[in-house]
């Protein structure tokens, strides 16, 4: 049968999702805590890998098994064996064509970053940080030359395998939350795929706008460039998380997780 697990973690301790040599990865965990499990070895494909310090509300990974098992023990007995920054959320099993990758028909992705004169302390790795003011209506105004389908190439990173650079933006959301000094800044991404560092480049340019270093039709510029050259430096991972992947509804797997209401 084939299994479907719904995944969050922290990504401060791993070098991303995709098993490495070291063993220092999110998947390398996942892998040795089923195959723990199972008492056998057990392989797993993701919906989206995230990079060194990238965090996941919701990452979805399936597998192929021949053990019976009812979801909730997967769930637990998975969980008995990773490290506590990982967590399996839940456990579904879905018809053999599904495919954590290939049947997602959207990817969401959230940035959280702080305003403020300080730095982070608590919640340093799981927030960006800037200490100039931002201007969302700024963000707002340049974030609409992003929607839709454009060729994403000046945001693309340079070692980016995806076999093509056109990609269809269909939800930028932003939103703020008011502290004592300083402010919490949410930005909300959806699109069919993603390039390879694509959020943390448009993030970027976004926070270039909104600390007034450039007008908001600069970013239609950028688009319309296709070069990484006319850019704006690659902004932090430490803030960026994986919401999730989007399915078609007759698989019936959860949207979210309890995290999405943590996150500010």
């Amino acid at each position: 049968m084939r299994i479907a697990l719904g995944i969050s973690y922290s990504g401060n301790a791993y070098q991303g999702w995709q098993s490495q040599l070291s063993g220092k990865t999110v998947q390398d965990q996942v892998e040795l805590a089923l195959t723990r499990l199972a008492a056998r070895p057990v392989r797993v494909n993701c919906a989206g890998r995230t990079d060194a310090g990238v965090h996941a509300l919701m990452q979805v990974a399936h597998f192929d098994t021949s053990l019976q098992r009812q979801a909730q023990s997967w769930v637990r007995g998975t969980n008995a064996f990773l490290p506590p920054d990982i967590a399996v959320q839940w456990a579904r099993q879905v018809p053999d064509d599904f495919h954590s990758r290939g049947s997602a028909i959207a990817r969401r992705y959230a940035y959280v970053v702080l305003e403020s004169p300080v730095r982070p302390s608590v919640e340093a790795g799981r927030v960006g940080w800037v200490c100039r003011p931002l201007a969302g209506d700024a963000m707002q105004q340049a974030s609409a030359h992003l929607m839709g389908e454009h060729d994403f190439s000046s945001f693309r990173a340079a070692q980016c395998q995806a076999r093509s650079p056109v990609k269809t933006l269909s939800r930028i959301e932003i939103s703020q939350r008011a502290g004592a000094g300083s402010r919490y800044w949410r930005f909300e991404f959806e699109a069919n795929a993603f390039l390879h560092h694509m959020i943390r480049n448009i993030m970027g340019c976004l926070l270039a706008v909104g600390q007034g270093r450039y007008p908001p039709d600069w970013l239609a510029e950028v688009v319309a460039a296709r070069s990484r050259a006319v850019s704006a430096p690659t902004f932090s991972p430490d803030g960026l998380y994986f919401l999730g992947p989007v399915y078609p509804d007759h698989y019936g797997l959860p949207g979210r997780t309890a995290a999405y209401d943590w996150l500010p």
